[in-house]
């Protein structure tokens, strides 16, 4: 506000002075109000230009060496980003090397400035590798982690990082790293070939000393779709993670847009044993994928290592919820003390706002080792933006070991799928395989709990035309205080799967979840 006599007019001069300045400080204010319209708007323009496929710049020695050479490089802790400052979180960043071939640019947003942060060498051990520091002095990073004391107020551990395409990993408190989610899926598991958009550069905001979250911007780009996204990175028991996303299409021939999409690994597990003896009873970093619909049903499909592609579609207006979880935390699921898949976490996904039609889609892909991420889930809008228009939308992401607070109070749920070969007891009491398929779900959960053991507890049952469904008997499990129900099917064509589905009523009401299973083609 300008303050002055009336006795003694400002001149013109003065006036105009004053007012410049002004103008020119609510400019600064603005320019420095970093937001999603501003990555939004590079989006808008790179979606209006030909792709330009980003050119490696890395010398011989770091595009051809090994994973073991690449993994002696190692990022110097006390180089970290914001180390010496009284920040709550620090950067540390990845060097590039083997497919990681091209920088992403990475900035630092203040409350007044906008600066990259520079690539410096001296923030890496390189351990014994050699080569020319010339070559490699323009260099840049390959990706960054997200340093925060989760665990301990002594200690940054790493619960986020940012590496490769657009694929991002989350974890919180006493967590180990497991599945990915991305920012977008193109033509996933499509005969023409996915695509696989890219985060080409990033902008962190610098957090308040007293600040529990943390704020990033990233450009994304593609041949066919651009991007501009808001993540705020909240850590603790969960870590919470709230996504705004405004993505534009370059051409119309994107036949699958998949939107928040999660990558996981299925190798085998109860419903799927391991076709070889190992002393590992389950080993994946996902059991399911379980489903919210927009009409409150919940739906549980248990993943599967099948030897063809799978690609299985669920429809759903208006979804309130889907994530790849992890139930069943007990260690002698897993028995496995170097990887401890019993403390992976479960990435749930809550659209906000409406959604509209389309369908959640989970695509299973065979893998003969655990290396290979071979699970993808994403949502599959029925409406597509037109070329050059946005398609904005938002969705909260929460990475949980906690999988019962994610499910609906009044509804039971699976806590386990069994599958062995069918049989029948004889009257001698030897069982007598009979060429069917035997699958075990216990159904479990407070609602189940409350019921009597002699409750007249019913199942729904239905498959498609390639399963007879040889048993459907319901008994009460008092170990768990739920209800443990057998199928044994008659497989018609083992060259094709078969689809199952199951849920307990009671009175007539439905009181579980809706177990939704394929039991993958043998052949």
């Amino acid at each position: 506000m300008i303050f002055r006599s009336v006795q003694q007019p400002l001149s013109r001069q003065i006036l105009r002075g004053l007012v410049g300045s002004a103008l020119l400080a609510l400019s600064t204010t603005h320019a420095w109000a970093f937001n999603l319209d501003d990555v939004g708007e590079q989006a808008k323009a790179l979606a209006a230009e030909k792709y330009s496929a980003p050119t490696s710049n890395l010398p011989s020695e770091f595009s051809e060496m090994k994973f073991a050479d690449y993994q002696q490089i190692r990022f110097r802790n006390e180089k970290a980003y914001w180390a010496d400052e009284k920040t709550p979180f620090k950067i540390s960043f990845y060097h590039q090397g083997m497919h990681f071939d091209t920088p992403v640019k990475i900035n630092e947003v203040t409350a007044t400035d906008v600066k990259e942060i520079k690539y410096d060498p001296s923030r890496f051990d390189f351990g014994s590798l050699k080569f020319d520091a010339n070559a490699t002095k323009d260099l840049g990073y390959a990706g960054f982690r997200l340093l925060y004391p989760i665990n301990s107020p002594d200690k940054q551990d790493e619960i986020a990082t940012f590496l490769g395409a657009s694929y991002f990993r989350i974890i919180g408190k006493d967590q180990w790293w497991g599945l990915s989610a991305r920012g977008l899926a193109l033509d996933t598991a499509l005969p023409s070939g996915e695509e696989f958009p890219r985060f080409r550069e990033f902008w962190i905001e610098k957090p308040k000393p007293k600040d529990k979250h943390l704020v990033i911007f990233a450009l994304l780009d593609s041949p066919r779709a651009t991007g501009a996204y808001r993540f705020t990175i909240r850590p603790g028991n969960d870590t919470v993670v709230d996504v705004k996303a405004r993505v534009f299409l370059r051409d119309n021939k994107v036949s699958k847009l998949g939107l928040a999409p999660l990558t996981s690994m299925f190798l085998f597990g109860s419903n799927q044993p391991s076709p070889e003896h190992n002393f590992r009873p389950e080993l994946h970093d996902s059991t399911g994928l379980q489903i919210h619909a927009g009409n409150d049903e919940w739906i549980w499909r248990p993943l599967n290592n099948p030897k063809h592609l799978s690609v299985s579609a669920y429809s759903v207006e208006n979804p309130k919820g889907f994530g790849l979880l992890q139930r069943g935390r007990e260690f002698s699921r897993y028995e496995d003390l170097d990887d401890r898949y019993d403390l992976r976490p479960s990435a749930w996904v809550e659209p906000q706002g409406d959604w509209g039609k389309g369908t959640i889609e989970l695509v299973e892909i065979p893998t003969p080792d655990e290396t290979n991420d071979n699970i993808v889930a994403f949502w599959n809008p029925e409406k597509r933006p037109e070329v050059g228009e946005p398609l904005d939308f938002a969705y909260r992401m929460r990475w949980t070991k906690d999988e019962q607070a994610l499910h609906d109070p009044k509804n039971a749920w699976v806590m386990q799928t069994l599958r062995s070969v069918g049989d029948v007891k004889q009257k001698n009491l030897i069982r007598q395989p009979d060429g069917s398929v035997a699958l075990v779900v216990d159904f479990v959960g407070p609602t189940l709990k409350a019921l009597a053991g002699d409750t007249p507890v019913s199942t729904q049952v239905s498959t498609d035309d390639n399963a007879e469904v040889k048993e459907n008997s319901l008994r009460y499990n008092a170990v768990t205080q739920g209800w443990r129900l057998t199928l044994r099917v008659k497989v018609k064509d083992p060259k094709k799967p078969t689809e199952m589905r199951a849920a307990l009523v009671n009175g007539g009401q439905t009181i579980s979840e809706t177990w939704s299973y394929q039991l993958p083609a043998d052949e």
